[in-house]
């Protein structure tokens, strides 16, 4: 799987301070400038990076393989960044004169071992997965519900790839499915909940989840039985597959008297403590 807008992006801790990482290609990358930071306490990351690629010849050279430029979430929404794979991020490490380094080695180490279990037992990802869930406070049946959209927007992108579209269309595409869904796109709702690195689908409820795994599951069979190819196609697709879970969504709203395109969002806290509706 590679990185596009909608791939799952996190941010890890390392000694009290931020890491990101995305997955790309199947594997954990990390962003440079985070890196840099943990290991220098530079104020201008940047900075140090063309410092260190200025001393460093064979990593200038090879700068191109070492770093790649993927989407990850930041204060301003999301952006271009570079990261590199736990084998770069070690080549890097090797031209950062600190102490700090060996530390940091060892739990690279320890991340890319996991990862490796996790390739040989796909099943390991998963137990890693909801244990993360389970531990922010999450409960079984959300926990359910948001593994069951992990695996029907995957299914969804393969799709996509297999039928002519390009990393940087997913975001396109998976606008048009939301905006035929809940009215608004995923960087609308995200602004409507207060999020900003936050996964938008880990703050929403279950309603949330169902409708958007309706809309996502929708567009995936249309494309299937109808054979679809290239963008404007899949577009099209992707508005009628939003256009069934919109439907289905305004039809409980005008039974229950509510709405589910809804402010309500974890932040980070358990589910008992979410914010009412609004």
């Amino acid at each position: 799987m590679t990185t596009s807008p909608e791939s799952p992006s996190h941010i890890i801790l390392f000694r009290g301070k931020e890491i990101r990482k995305v997955l790309h290609n199947n594997e954990w990358w990390f962003v440079v400038e985070d890196i840099v930071f943990v290991l220098t306490d530079s104020l201008d990351p940047k900075g140090y990076i063309r410092d260190l690629r200025r001393r460093d010849e064979e990593i200038s050279k090879g700068w191109g393989q070492i770093a790649h430029t993927l989407w990850i979430e930041t204060e301003g929404g999301r952006q271009q960044m570079n990261c590199a794979n736990t084998e770069g991020i070690f080549r890097i490490i090797q031209s950062i004169a600190s102490p700090k380094a060996e530390p940091f080695k060892r739990w690279l180490a320890k991340v890319g071992y996991e990862r490796v279990q996790e390739i040989e037992d796909p099943e390991l990802a998963t137990k890693r997965t909801r244990a993360l869930y389970k531990a922010k406070g999450y409960s079984d049946d959300w926990i359910e519900k948001r593994m069951r959209g992990i695996a029907i927007r995957e299914e969804l992108t393969d799709e996509w790839k297999n039928r002519g579209a390009k990393d940087q269309d997913y975001q396109i595409l998976t606008a048009e499915i939301s905006k035929a869904t809940f009215g608004v796109t995923p960087n609308e709702y995200k602004k409507l909940k207060g999020l900003k690195r936050e996964n938008l689908r880990d703050h929403m409820d279950d309603f949330e989840l169902i409708f958007n795994m309706l809309g996502e599951r929708s567009t995936t069979e249309i494309h299937r039985a109808e054979d679809s190819k290239g963008i404007p196609k899949l577009k099209a697709d992707a508005r009628e597959g939003g256009d069934i879970a919109g439907s289905a969504r305004k039809k409980l709203e005008k039974r229950l008297g509510r709405s589910f395109v809804s402010k309500k969002n974890f932040l980070g806290k358990p589910e008992q403590k979410q914010l009412p509706n609004g």
